[in-house]
């Protein structure tokens, strides 16, 4: 099977054809020793979408191979920046021409709304594919001084390889760009594995490769389980780097597995229980804003959710009051409807693990404010759910959840603030509201975090790093840091005038 389908959207009346097999070497083919497929479901409707081809560790390998070829012939060190950066806007203009038909496939396939998918996901997407072709003739060593008279060193930055790039499922479209762009703006080549439970898109973007004219083998497309393709690539001994974006569990693995194999280079952008701070001089009404747009932002599906709520004493009732009649307006819902702001969760799976979490805490005591009760009917739908009264011990404050489900506690003091928000073995985001600036200064540098937002929450630029300290991950994302994940620093040393005497 690699036949493509034809998917009716019955909202728009759009019908799109979806290529369904493995994309190797610019083309979409069956596995070579497989006849395993993913069926494709709808979240909102529980319908299944398409099947498509499940890739194996054999199909691995031959994507691996394609990429070796490629940056061994066509791509690599054989081909100049001008053109990178030119192939890397060609495929930004095909993302912008098709990004009504690429949103309209990430809400069926991941259940964002419409909307979300096409003005933030994938206009970030394309911003992010132009920002990197930016790069792609900047990328440059130095000339280091050794000796004026006889000698001197420099540095190149060359690619680093083939790169195996594992993405997620909360924002298929956002996480291909992030990875891609920096790979290709370097001369890297890529095994891409999607998601299990959202490949479509990327499937729909290897299309996209082609058009755009990027020479055969430099982006590979394998749709299969986690635990086959991921778990191939990560020990796979020609693949030079892996990215992999997903839970600390699996992070783990993956980095065991290429320190058994080829000690290939890893960066890991992992979980997060990411604390969000409202201090008493805050401007409540927009701290409560960013607040709801933390934890509600993606149904909750966001690795820097701000799932932990610490809000001063002094100000705490107002503030919930304030907070859960901003929950109250979040439109949840089927993504096709414009006015929807979330959609359901991305699976069965991930519907029962938040509603697990939910159940833990009413057992254990915390006091539900928002929410907390199962819609009927079909899709996997969970309506903004925020708990009060909490302690640091409960499973809903300690665990990521990925949920739209909030724990709120008190803090009297800025010491104890900062206290409870390093209380975890995360340290990905971490977000303050104060009007006081020395104190935005103090706590933005106590907290522990990759990321901290000040009077604002979980907005993310192309320009701007991002990656998480403890076991939210190592190596960094967007901006200038992420083209250091994909390239491998050379010293040149070079002896113009130096004579060597023999013996020594």
């Amino acid at each position: 099977m690699a036949q493509p389908v034809e998917i009716s959207i019955t909202a728009t009346g759009r019908k799109v054809t979806l290529p369904t097999g493995l994309f190797i070497n610019n083309e979409f083919v069956p596995s070579v020793d497989s006849s395993d497929v993913i069926q494709c479901l709808n979240p909102a409707t529980e319908e299944v979408i398409c099947s498509v081809v499940a890739g194996s560790a054999a199909d691995i390998d031959r994507a691996v191979a394609a990429a070796r070829a490629a940056y061994n012939t066509t791509w690599g060190k054989n081909v100049g920046p001008v053109e990178r950066a030119r192939l890397i806007n060609r495929l930004a203009d095909l993302m912008e021409r098709d990004r009504d038909v690429l949103a309209e496939l990430e809400s069926l396939n991941n259940g964002k709304p419409v909307r979300v998918a096409r003005d933030f996901d994938i206009g970030d997407s394309i911003g992010c594919l132009r920002y990197y072709a930016g790069w792609a003739d900047k990328i440059t060593g130095q000339t280091i001084e050794v000796d004026n008279k006889t000698k001197l060193a420099f540095t190149r930055h060359d690619p680093i390889g083939v790169c195996g790039q594992i993405i997620p499922w909360n924002y298929p479209i956002n996480m291909w760009a992030w990875k891609v762009a920096p790979a290709l703006a370097c001369g890297c080549t890529i095994v891409m594995k999607p998601s299990e439970l959202t490949p479509l898109t990327a499937l729909k973007l290897s299309e996209l490769i082609v058009e755009a004219g990027f020479p055969a083998g430099v982006v590979n497309t394998v749709a299969s389980l986690g635990s086959v393709g991921g778990a191939a690539l990560a020990a796979h001994p020609d693949v030079d780097k892996v990215a992999f974006t997903g839970s600390t569990v699996t992070g783990r693995k993956i980095m065991e597995a290429a320190a058994k194999s080829n000690l290939k280079k890893v960066s890991l952008e992992l979980g997060g229980k990411s604390p969000h701070l409202v201090f008493e001089s805050a401007d409540l009404e927009q701290a409560a804003n960013w607040a709801a747009l933390g934890i509600l932002y993606n149904t909750g599906q966001d690795c820097t959710a701000g799932s932990r709520l610490f809000v001063q004493d002094t100000i705490y009732d107002k503030f919930i009051s304030i907070l859960v009649g901003k929950a109250k307006e979040m439109v949840v819902g089927n993504g096709f409807d414009e006015k929807v702001s979330g959609g359901p969760v991305v699976s069965k799976v991930q519907y029962d693990k938040v509603w697990s979490y939910i159940e833990s805490g009413k057992q254990e005591g915390a006091t539900l404010a928002l929410g907390g009760q199962k819609r009927p009917g079909k899709g996997f739908f969970v309506d903004p759910t925020i708990f009060t009264d909490v302690r640091p011990d409960m499973k809903i404050v300690r665990d990521e959840i990925f949920g739209p489900v909030l724990s709120v506690a008190k803090f009297s003091t800025e010491e104890e603030a900062v206290k409870l928000a390093n209380d975890t073995s995360y340290g990905l985001g971490a977000g303050l509201h104060s009007k006081d600036a020395d104190q935005c200064m103090r706590v933005s540098s106590a907290l522990e975090a990759g990321t901290v937002w000040v009077n604002q929450y979980n907005l993310l630029y192309n320009n701007v790093p991002f990656g998480g300290k403890k076991q939210s991950g190592i190596g960094r994302e967007l901006g200038s840091y992420a083209l250091d994940e994909y390239t491998s620093v050379k010293a040149v040393h070079w002896n113009f005038g130096e004579k060597l005497d023999w013996p020594f």
